[in-house]
């Protein structure tokens, strides 16, 4: 090949070369912007969700009553409007204090686990929670999270059940049905969700002494208690939502004066619903 043609060949390949890189570059640069751009948005969304619950948690304490049941408000921030929901922690499973006869229900119910696999790990639940350390003293759960070392809880049957539970309250082990979310209440109802929802529906609308018959008697009580989950979710761009929330205890003393005293927060993001064609 002449000369002059080896050397066109070799500046077509080196600029080919070079667009290919280029490509490779805008690309990179692209998809960097786009994850700074979510980040951006995730701490917008958790800032949001905080002043939600900010404003929550100070109307809780200037109207000076305890919350003794599930309330949700609409909370509009820098002109977003965002749903509240704050929950006394009775009103979960607590898997600290739960008998074996409610966790095996919540395994059936919650987790669609067949009788004999959800008498099993309830009793493993029990176990895992009853085992002593070297001071003689229970090894009780810190965090739902815990769950997953117990023999027989995988991850998909966690997640089925890790919005019933709580690990953060010290009391009977009994749920509160006028604070329970309606999938706690469908498993004190025996898997009956029109019930649940049915008594859902009427504590919503202020109803005076809500009918409770359809729930298991042995598994409920109307103590109050002083430490709430409030959750705010904050809407997104894209559809989906970023849920913020913070357990709150206020009979806590805290170092501040503060009225409450905040003891776990989490967060998450809810996928986007997409419409069935």
């Amino acid at each position: 090949m002449h000369p002059r043609g080896m050397a066109l060949v070799s500046v077509l390949w080196m600029v080919a070369a070079l667009s290919i890189i280029a490509t490779g570059l805008t690309r990179s640069i692209r998809e960097e912007a786009r994850l700074m751009s979510l980040a951006r948005q995730d701490v917008q969304a958790q800032a949001l969700g905080d002043a939600a619950i900010q404003v929550v948690l100070q109307a809780i304490v200037a109207g000076n009553k305890p919350v003794v049941q599930l309330v949700q408000t609409n909370v509009v921030y820098k002109g977003v409007s965002m749903q509240v929901q704050a929950m006394p922690l009775n009103g979960l499973i607590d898997i600290n204090s739960a008998g074996i006869p409610l966790l095996e229900r919540l395994l059936s119910v919650g987790g669609g686990m067949p009788p004999a696999a959800a008498q099993a790990i309830a009793q493993a639940i029990v176990d895992a929670r009853e085992r002593r350390d070297a001071k003689g003293t229970p090894q009780r759960f810190e965090a739902e999270e815990d769950l997953l070392r117990v023999p027989g809880m995988d991850y998909d049957l966690y997640a089925r059940l890790a919005a019933l539970l709580t690990a953060d309250l010290r009391g009977s082990g009994k749920v509160n049905p006028m604070a329970a979310p309606v999938e706690v209440l469908a498993v004190l109802a025996n898997g009956n969700a029109g019930a649940a929802i049915q008594i859902a529906a009427n504590r919503e609308a202020g109803q005076v002494g809500v009918d409770t018959s359809a729930l298991d008697a042995n598994f409920i009580d109307s103590v109050t208690v002083r430490r709430l989950r409030i959750q705010a979710r904050v809407p997104m761009a894209d559809g989906s939502v970023v849920r913020v929330s913070r357990s709150v205890d206020f009979g806590a003393r805290t170092q501040d004066g503060a009225p409450w005293h905040t003891f776990r927060t989490t967060s998450g993001v809810e996928p986007v619903r997409r419409k069935k064609s």
